[in-house]
């Protein structure tokens, strides 16, 4: 049977990935699409060393490999929003089928992309959008496709986690890790995207819309960063039993959906919680299965690799069914999704871990106590550590039950309004994942 020509746009770290993965298991990816996959052409500025691209012919403009009529599957692998949405769209308005590993291309143009490829009869496949070579996309769209999902749970960013688990394991402050993870190549000279949420916040819409069949809503996605965390909380949350993690969370309530990325405090015990250094790993409960995770590396030139090759073998294995037998994008049929609304911060629910620097004067705590007590806010537990030397304050470390956030904005208000309060109330949101 005549092969399937692909174009590779994009010949770095994941691009070049593809390209050997394609090249070095080709008999055995041909076995498993039932029909062989030949890399036709690469379009890339400048040559990956780490590449034997032979005869393979190669162009500077990735738009010669979208209007190239012998190309059956573009796979996008440059990045970005703009020059990568305006390749996709001229790629299925050639009637080609396209992969991409871009959560942020997705999560901003996903709708817009997933609806120019139904009108055309194409496919676009996405797994290596979301956390690297975890099969997680396809988990819950297909593998739990049986399953009313009530929430899942993310450590989708590993830079995030990286340095999260630096500062627990080894006491170091913030900027000294992010240093070092830029020295290594885990985080960007401009780590925004990391360290504030961004990326997470792509992943996660991603996967919350085909959690729930919803349309992709990233502009409703609440985003808060690690750059503000301190080595203290980090160690009075393993004295309370917990580990911090830069999470991302998508629940679904009976008001509407959730979705958040935050730092978050999670019980030690939880397998999640000893997810550490750059490693990825997402927890979703559905009704029939239960709670499930998955487990894997995040990023990396042949992990990522993976997950973009098998996107093309399931195109490959699908480009003789009938387009309107496709397994739809978004996992639900578009006809069909809810308009349920995202909620804003402020109506989601959670337990919280508060953090108050007080002066060493009595009856403090009883103050602390009526504020939250009239908010019908409950504490869990408390602790009370001696006056720091440097300063006479004293640390008052609470984690309460579950309640709405804006009742927990209210209460910080009255906190630091206190005369006994020194400084702004730390909050970290408590997740139990059980």
């Amino acid at each position: 049977m005549k092969p399937v020509k692909v174009g590779i746009c994009g010949l770095g770290t994941v691009g070049g990935g593809t390209f050997n993965v394609l090249k070095r298991n080709a008999e055995e990816i041909a076995r498993r699409a039932g029909r062989g996959i030949e890399v036709a052409q690469i379009a890339a500025r400048r040559p990956n060393p780490k590449c034997e691209t032979g005869a393979t012919p190669i162009t500077a403009d990735i738009f010669d490999v979208a209007n190239n009529p012998e190309i059956d599957i573009v796979i996008e692998l440059i990045g970005g929003y703009t020059q990568a949405r305006e390749l996709v769209l001229k790629a299925i308005e050639n009637g080609k089928h396209v992969v991409t590993a871009n959560k942020a291309l997705i999560a901003v143009h996903g709708n817009e992309i997933f609806a120019k490829a139904r009108e055309k009869g194409v496919m676009v496949a996405f797994e290596a959008a979301v956390a690297g070579g975890i099969p997680v996309i396809k988990a819950i769209r297909e593998g739990l496709s049986a399953n009313h999902i009530n929430w899942l749970a993310g450590i989708i960013n590993g830079t995030g986690n990286f340095i999260l688990t630096e500062m627990r394991e080894k006491g170091r402050a913030f900027e000294d890790v992010l240093k070092e993870a830029q020295a290594l190549g885990y985080a960007e000279a401009d780590p925004t995207f990391d360290v504030e949420g961004i990326d997470a916040a792509h992943k996660l819409t991603i996967l919350a819309s085909i959690a729930f069949g919803i349309p992709l809503q990233f502009d409703k996605a609440y985003t808060e960063g690690i750059s503000k965390l301190t080595s203290a909380d980090v160690n009075y949350a393993e004295a309370l039993g917990y580990r911090i993690k830069h999470l991302g969370v998508a629940r679904r309530t009976d008001h509407g959906f959730e979705l958040r990325v935050h730092p978050t405090l999670i019980p030690a015990d939880r397998l999640i919680a000893n997810v550490n250094g750059v490693m990825n790993a997402v927890m979703v409960n559905g009704d029939a299965a239960g709670s499930t995770l998955y487990y894997g590396a995040g990023a990396g030139m042949e992990a990522t690799a993976s997950a973009v090759v098998a996107d093309v073998v399931d195109v490959v294995r699908a480009l003789t069914t009938d387009p309107e037998n496709h397994v739809p994008h978004l996992a639900f049929q578009p006809d069909s999704l809810s308009d349920h609304p995202i909620l804003p911060i402020e109506a989601c629910e959670s337990a919280y871990y508060l953090r108050i620097q007080a002066k060493d004067h009595p009856g403090v705590l009883a103050q602390v106590a009526t504020i939250l007590s009239e908010r019908g806010i409950n504490i869990e537990s408390i602790m009370q550590k001696e006056v720091e030397e440097h300063d006479g304050l004293v640390p008052m470390i609470l984690v309460t039950h579950r309640v709405v956030e804006a009742r927990v904005n209210d209460a910080i208000a009255a906190l630091e309004a206190l005369d006994d309060v020194v400084g702004s109330v730390v909050r970290i949101r408590v997740e139990q994942l059980n």
